[in-house]
């Protein structure tokens, strides 16, 4: 049964962590993630890495449109750059068994023969949830702001379409991208970043070794990777020798807006092998050769050791990479409380990082 509002409040107020720990500005992404708890504290489990639950697919994407993409839209519809200092386009892709949306953002300026960097976007959501809608009007300003030509890809989602729809979506992008330039003003030898927060930062690390590794790519390989609050590794699958650093997926289980229960949920609808590189990229045999890359993690997050773990492996590798860990909030609070000071200076610490990416500022 639907639980209410004040339920959720209640519970709120009692959970063991406290509402001393979390923002009292982030507390919708609490209720949310209390709502989703009481409706599967029933569920039994069936394995490690397959939860059965009573909630539902269509009942967790309408939380996430009321609690995450609706309060991030309506800040930055708030903040949106003038009309006309950039287009928008949305474009049909082709893809294995279906085709799937895109959709472009490109600066508008007084030389019409300038071209841009780009940069290729992927939502989050758990590989379930969300859609091109969350970050729209985030990326119009980053579009204007920096120059750039964005494509934010509406890649299908789990459990219709399971691991490796998702990946295989993003990667057909990727080549669309390269093939249709001209369309997006883009030159790649500015810049060619691929990013996205959580789930699309994972989808973006594996990108980042896909196309390090196909030959279409030779002459036009990525430069850039945003990775904000990446899961790299399933806990299932920790290699023994770094086991020990992955502390956050027990001491931060219980700490919404994302909790270990919730991940395995939205993992089993994805249904993706732990041990395969493409659900876990920690696990590729190597990470040289990879771009410089830019993540970001949250202390109280479940996943922050991926964040913290990723860094120093491709460190270890021979790759350029810059850290921002924030204090005090967890998974994607910026998200659900954009208005909030912990907020500014993470859309400030992300669009710095941009232009260290682009080679146009020092780490």
């Amino acid at each position: 049964m639907r639980s209410s509002f004040k339920q959720v409040s209640t519970l709120f107020h009692n959970v063991p962590w406290g509402p001393m720990r979390i923002c009292p500005r982030c507390r919708s992404a609490v209720y949310m993630a209390i709502e989703l708890g009481m409706r599967g504290h029933h569920a039994e489990t069936s394995g490690p890495t397959q939860p059965v639950s009573t909630v539902n697919v269509a009942d967790s994407r309408a939380l996430f449109d009321n609690f995450v993409t609706q309060p991030h839209a309506a800040f930055h519809e708030s903040i949106l750059p003038p009309k006309g200092t950039y287009t928008v386009q949305d474009h049909p892709v082709a893809v294995e068994g279906g085709e799937i949306s895109v959709r472009s953002l490109v600066p508008v300026v007084e030389d019409a023969n300038e071209t841009f960097p780009v940069l290729v976007f992927i939502h989050g959501g758990g590989m379930c949830l969300g859609g091109i809608e969350l970050d729209d009007y985030a990326l119009r300003g980053w579009c204007v702001r920096h120059k750039i030509s964005i494509v934010n890809v509406g890649y299908r989602l789990a459990p219709e379409n399971p691991f490796p729809t998702a990946i295989n979506d993003c990667h057909i992008t990727l080549q669309w991208v390269v093939s249709n330039a001209s369309i997006l003003k883009a030159d790649l030898s500015k810049g060619f970043i691929v990013g996205g927060h959580s789930a699309g930062a994972y989808v973006s690390a594996v990108l980042a070794h896909i196309a390090r590794d196909d030959p279409f790519f030779e002459g036009r390989r990525l430069t850039g990777q945003l990775l904000r609050e990446p899961t790299v590794c399933r806990y299932q699958a920790y290699p023994e020798s770094l086991k020990a650093k992955f502390r956050s997926i027990e001491e931060n289980k219980d700490v919404p807006p994302v909790t270990k229960d919730q991940l395995d949920r939205l993992r089993a609808w994805y249904n993706a092998p732990p041990t395969d590189p493409r659900s876990s990229p920690l696990l590729y045999p190597s990470h040289e050769g990879l771009p410089r890359a830019y993540i970001q993690a949250s202390q109280l997050d479940v996943l922050r050791d991926d964040g913290l773990v990723y860094a120093e492996v491709l460190k270890e590798a021979g790759v350029e990479v810059k850290m921002d860990l924030y204090p005090g909030v967890g998974h994607g609070w910026y998200y659900n409380d954009p208005t909030s000071a912990a907020s500014a200076r993470a859309r400030e610490g992300v669009e710095e990082a941009l232009e260290w990416l682009l080679g146009r500022r020092q780490s």
